[in-house]
């Protein structure tokens, strides 16, 4: 059994293996949720929510908790992947926006910036936490704002 968790969690540990992974992952699988692309250097994240009968809402719009859901782990893992093993990053609290109602399918970019990385990182040397807000919009066909969405992320350099 501890091969076999091995090897899939070897499989995640690559921006490919986990954009196959989260997308077969029955709760984004079951949702419509499809991860299009995690960038080689786990700096950012396209992620695309279809829009269908087991996705809409009483009032056949995109339910506003997949339209969440589609965007949850990103920066966080994106962020640990960036800082490396000796941080400890974790999703500390989350916000949502929406704008306008969602009609068609959805989108989202998830980035990182090199800026927002080095400030993490120097902000956490003391091995002190820290808390660091990161944005992104869910976007329609059309590319209009549907959500905007807020993550607060607790970052902290682990103690030897």
């Amino acid at each position: 059994m501890s091969q076999r968790v091995g090897r899939i969690k070897a499989l995640l540990s690559t921006p490919a293996g986990l954009r196959w992974g989260m997308s077969l992952w029955p709760p984004y699988l079951f949702a419509g949720v499809r991860v299009l692309e995690i960038a080689p250097d786990w700096r950012r994240a396209r992620v695309r929510l279809a829009r269908s009968p087991l996705t809409s809402n009483y009032f056949g719009t995109q339910f506003g908790g997949s339209l969440y859901s589609m965007v949850d782990p990103f920066f966080c893992i994106m962020l640990l992947r960036n800082l490396g093993p000796d941080h400890v990053v974790w999703d500390q609290r989350g916000e949502i926006e929406y704008v306008a109602p969602g009609r068609t399918e959805v989108t989202a970019e998830l980035m990182l910036t090199e800026a927002e990385i080095e400030e993490a990182r120097a902000a956490a040397v003391s091995g002190e936490k820290v808390l660091r807000w990161f944005e992104c919009d869910i976007l329609d066909a059309s590319g209009a704002v549907v959500a905007r969405v807020r993550r607060q992320l607790y970052i902290r350099r682990k103690r030897a």
